[in-house]
């Protein structure tokens, strides 16, 4: 992705409403996968609203630096769909 915060936000501002896939690092070599749809943006943080059949909360957030540093991985649903359909 990018290489600095404020070209991560920016980044993200353009996604706001897209559906994503979210692979977290959980700690202890655990990673956690959560389905969901960027909510918001601010300064230093943004918002994922995740899938209420999947998971026993309704919002996560994290930093942007979670993902200069690369412990959240973010990719967007439509993305994966084009390059599925690439690769046929």
């Amino acid at each position: 992705m990018a290489k600095t915060l404020v070209e991560i936000k920016r980044s993200l501002d353009g996604q706001i409403g897209k559906r994503l896939k979210l692979i977290a690092n959980g700690g202890r070599r655990k990673t956690v996968e959560r389905f969901g749809t960027l909510e918001e943006t601010y300064p230093a943080v943004f918002i994922v609203a995740l899938d209420q059949e999947e998971n026993a909360f309704e919002r996560v957030s994290y930093s942007y630096a979670d993902i200069l540093t690369e412990t959240v991985e973010l990719s967007f649903i439509d993305e994966i769909n084009r390059m599925a359909v690439g690769e046929q």
